[in-house]
């Protein structure tokens, strides 16, 4: 209401696993329009096998009720997932959901160097492969208020530049606001040339060259198979140089604040919760 027709599109990504009625129903109230369920697959814990298609029955129950449209990425499925038929819809602006999870043939494809999937051995990403030049990666995270533009934000309001997270955030939103933090931060080359999609050049201006980020792009994974891909060239960047650097602009951010007033203090706190 406050922005009229000009009102950004509001959307919410969930597992899903703990949704209720009430609450599909608030975020409508509150102006979302998307509510994407994002743990159809088995890599997501508790959905594996056939968990995932209960909690599918579960979900769509609950969106009928509140009267949301479902709809599709489109993309090859197994059949027992049941979804719709990609169409135009006839209110573009009615709320709407969808699934989606990490399957090979949607949305994350490879697995990436992290987490399980490398610790056991399943990551296939090559160096070709670079996450950083993708939507979710790196790619015009710093550009905010433009289409396209994301960050990743932990529970604990660390931001990360891509949902893959890099080995040290750039800041916290528990203590910053969002735009001052990527303001700060717009002018540091290696923030430059992840926004671009270029992690190669991350390092130039810190005396790493693209051959040197490309040597350090190499490790074994669980399985003790060597892989080689560009986030564990960044991975081995952010924790040699950026890492520290970024530690340092953030007390220097946090020092240069002006100190709150009482009234000041309370809306903060308001507004983080």
């Amino acid at each position: 209401a406050r922005y009229g027709a000009r009102a950004p599109r509001l959307g919410v990504q969930t597992t899903g696993d703990v949704l209720t009625l009430d609450h599909v129903r608030e975020m409508i109230a509150r102006g979302v329009r998307t509510i994407s369920i994002a743990s159809v697959d088995d890599f997501h814990a508790g959905m594996e096998g056939d968990r995932k298609f209960r909690l599918m029955e579960k979900v769509r129950r609950i969106m009928r009720e509140a009267g949301v449209e479902e709809v599709t990425l489109g993309g090859k499925f197994d059949k027992r997932l049941n979804l719709p038929a990609t169409k135009e819809r006839a209110d573009p602006d009615a709320p709407c959901f969808l699934f989606f999870g990490a399957q090979p043939d949607l949305w994350i494809g490879e697995l990436w160097p992290r987490g399980r999937a490398f610790a056991n051995g399943l990551s296939k990403a090559t160096y070709a492969d670079n996450f950083c030049a993708r939507w979710s990666g790196g790619k015009n995270f710093l550009d905010h208020g433009e289409a396209g533009s994301e960050v990743a934000i932990e529970p604990d309001g660390s931001v990360y530049p891509c949902c893959l997270k890099t080995k040290a955030p750039l800041g916290n939103l528990t203590e910053e606001r969002l735009t001052d933090i990527l303001d700060d931060l717009r002018g540091e080359p290696a923030m430059q040339a992840i926004n671009a999609g270029d992690p190669e050049a991350m390092g130039i201006t810190h005396g790493w060259t693209r051959g040197d980020f490309e040597r350090r792009a190499e490790a074994a994974d669980g399985a003790g198979v060597m892989r080689k891909n560009v986030c564990l060239g960044c991975d081995a960047f952010f924790e040699e140089k950026l890492g520290a650097l970024l530690r340092a602009r953030r007390a220097a951010r946090l020092e240069a604040r002006p100190p709150a007033g009482p009234s000041q203090g309370k809306e903060r706190r308001t507004s983080s919760t």
